[in-house]
């Protein structure tokens, strides 16, 4: 299994499975079939509302396998109704005890959006947003650093952030992120997102490699493509003697990024696993590399309210 090396040396397995959309009573049996094909990486997030499940899984595994935690690559994601300085240890500890764990080897700022502390839910008008110059990222960052020299996590990042918000940080005081997690295909290459990242020893996680299809409706567009049909990838993917989902993944590996699939399926899962088996040649690369056309499956609009306090998040307007 290929490995991306973080600027301490510290290495982090290319290949994890992703847990969102994975449901209750599912998650759990994902996460043991996962390990028990080889993965040691496994993505989570407090949103996904199933780490309690994963912890469960994760301590039958460790006993199952003959593995322990020091041999599975943990990273969570902080929920943008946390961003406080206040709120954000106390919600890395709740990870921490519904993950049963110590520490997680990567804490993420999930987006770069607040919400109200009190929030249930999701908002529903802009008085459940709090402004970014009243809660500034630089804060929830100062906190995320704090809780790294707590020794509560071991690598700090975030998670769908511009090069325009990896530069605010960056400016600021303190350590630069290490990792950023943000949607990623053939169909959105962010050429100049993973250029920028690795001038800067910033890590890219690649989410919803295979297009998200499994995604709640409201997130759909309507005629969206589907890159798991392009025909593209279905005529690599013959010549190869692989699936449309092993090129898709095999080419985010390619790139020099991680890739967290989703699946529940135990076939799946060992067939996304076994990706790493695929070697994309060079005339492979430059067909995927002419599929990009700057789709988002999601685009954050999600977040855009009557104020547009947060219209374009991705800073692309």
């Amino acid at each position: 299994m290929k490995k991306l090396t973080f600027r301490d040396g510290d290495k982090i397995p290319a290949i994890g499975l992703g847990t969102w959309k994975s449901d209750p009573g599912k998650v759990g049996d994902a996460v043991s079939a996962a390990l028990e094909t080889g993965y040691r990486h496994i993505d989570c997030a407090a949103i996904y509302g199933n780490e309690a499940e994963i912890g469960e899984a994760l301590q039958k595994s460790y006993s199952d396998l003959g593995i322990s935690r020091k041999d599975v690559w943990l990273t969570s994601k902080l929920w943008n109704r946390e961003h406080k300085r206040e709120d954000v240890i106390p919600a890395l500890k709740q990870t921490l005890s519904d993950l049963q764990t110590d520490y997680l080897d990567l804490y993420l700022i999930h987006w770069p959006v607040a919400f109200r502390p009190d929030l249930e839910g999701f908002p529903r008008s802009d008085d459940d947003y709090l402004p970014l110059s009243e809660v500034p990222l630089t804060e929830t960052w100062d906190a995320m650093l704090e809780a790294k020299k707590q020794g509560l996590i071991r690598h700090a990042g975030v998670s769908n952030f511009s090069i325009k918000k990896l530069k605010e940080l960056i400016r600021h005081l303190g350590e630069d992120p290490e990792m950023n997690q943000v949607e990623l295909h053939p169909y959105l290459q962010q050429k100049e997102l993973l250029k920028f990242c690795k001038e800067k020893g910033i890590l890219l996680t690649s989410y919803s490699p295979l297009g998200s299809g499994d995604r709640p409706e409201r997130l759909k567009k309507e005629g969206e493509p589907t890159l798991l049909d392009n025909e593209v990838i279905l005529s690599i993917a013959e010549k190869q003697e692989a699936t449309p989902a092993q090129v898709l993944i095999q080419w985010a590996v390619a790139r020099g990024t991680c890739v967290i699939p989703k699946s529940t399926n135990p076939g799946r899962i060992d067939e996304n696993f076994n990706s790493k088996e695929v070697d994309l040649d060079e005339e492979d690369m430059e067909q995927i590399e002419s599929l990009d056309i700057h789709f988002r499956y999601l685009d954050g609009t999600v977040f855009e309210t009557e104020s547009e306090m947060y219209r374009d998040i991705f800073d692309e307007g």
